[in-house]
């Protein structure tokens, strides 16, 4: 993952990574960290995501399918 942007996570793209670094989650690795903070949880992580970037279904859950695949290979 490294210092990746937030951009290049799947589902998240350029418009929803803009409306994120607003928000303060710059990297992909910050939003790593909020998806582990909601412990792996996709109803929570998913509603965050909409709620914090207006994310729609697709997007919030292809970036969940994303980290979790992330999370099984490197965890």
């Amino acid at each position: 993952m490294g210092e990746k942007p937030v951009g290049s996570l799947a589902g998240i793209g350029e418009v929803l990574g803009k409306k994120l670094e607003e928000r303060g989650f710059d990297k992909a690795y910050v939003v790593l960290g909020q998806f582990l903070g909601l412990k792996k949880d996709e109803d929570l992580f998913r509603e965050w995501l909409k709620d914090t970037c207006g994310a729609n279904a697709k997007q919030s859950r292809d970036c969940f399918g994303c980290l979790r695949e992330w999370c099984d290979a490197f965890l």
